[in-house]
């Protein structure tokens, strides 16, 4: 049975334990209300630039099409980008991504494909490296950056348009946590390159309207991919991080009061042993007594 003093400095490890926990849990309460705005916010752009791709594209084909959109009409060579947090206590949320990459990547070295790896974010490059590390070909770390903005998704962009226009691969899938909820992040998948509309957005209506476009489509699509694909890229990292502060105030609250039950778990056993201390030496000194 541990002494009284071993007891006292457990509760008084616990408990600081417990103030840690409390402020981040704090800390992600006040960071997530501004990172879900975000996220939001920017879900109208992205969705309204898919549907312009989606329908440019339905005008264009074959060797006339970007180079961004027929990609380079292979498909054995796989880039998987996984896009994770910097930084841990945040329950799941980062297995689950990679979880997701883990199964997309099986699936494509069955079918007898060449897969490579680009890890944005450590957590997802730590867990890769286990199983994965000779296929992992670079990592984007971002953890310089306090909030999310254009300037890190151009940096992710860049390592991938880099690769992609040296021939190192054919297509382009990202995985990242699209936010629902503070308790729901679900794991996603979108192809970048080839580049095409996200599943569910179609082209607008045009009611039988024919439209000729100056410059043209083509032109056009030359110009506005590598904005897509950008916003795409910052439409994953807005997305990624407040599901991350989501996930991060749901597994702080639950160490927090984890970390409660355990001080009250410890405090009965403590006043037990203090009390059964007590009784001893009570006996102790009756027994004496009686002895005289």
């Amino acid at each position: 049975m541990p002494s009284l003093k071993e007891f006292r400095n457990r509760i008084a490890s616990v408990k600081s334990t417990q103030k840690i926990t409390k402020a981040l849990q704090m800390v992600a309460a006040a960071k997530l209300k501004r990172a879900q705005s975000q996220a939001e916010a920017a879900r109208p752009y992205a969705q309204r630039m898919a549907r312009v791709i989606a329908n440019l594209a339905a005008a264009v084909s074959g060797e006339s099409a970007p180079l961004l959109l027929r990609g380079t009409g292979a498909d054995q060579v796989h880039l998987v980008v996984v896009m994770t947090s910097e930084r841990g206590l945040c329950g799941g949320f980062n297995t689950q991504i990679v979880r997701a990459a883990k199964e997309r990547i099986d699936t494509l070295l069955k079918a007898g494909k060449t897969v490579k790896i680009l890890a944005v974010g450590k957590k997802g490059r730590d867990q890769l490296k286990r199983q994965h590390g000779d296929k992992i070909v670079g990592y984007v770390d971002l953890s310089s950056f306090r909030n999310i903005n254009a300037e890190a998704s151009n940096i992710v962009r860049a390592a991938i348009l880099e690769r992609f226009n040296a021939g190192e691969f054919d297509v382009a899938t990202l995985f990242f946590s699209q936010f629902k909820s503070v308790i729901s992040q679900v794991p996603t998948a979108l192809q970048l390159i080839p580049a095409r509309a996200p599943d569910g957005v179609t082209p607008p209506d045009l009611k039988g309207s024919v439209y000729e476009y100056e410059p043209s489509e083509e032109e056009i699509l030359e110009a506005l991919l590598p904005l897509y694909l950008n916003g795409q890229i910052l439409q994953a990292l807005l997305e990624n991080q407040a599901g991350f502060y989501g996930a991060q105030m749901t597994a702080t609250d639950n160490a927090t009061r984890n970390a409660g039950d355990l001080i009250k778990k410890l405090t009965t056993r403590y006043n037990r042993q203090r009390q059964a201390n007590i009784t001893k030496e009570l006996i102790e000194i009756i027994s004496g007594a009686e002895a005289l």
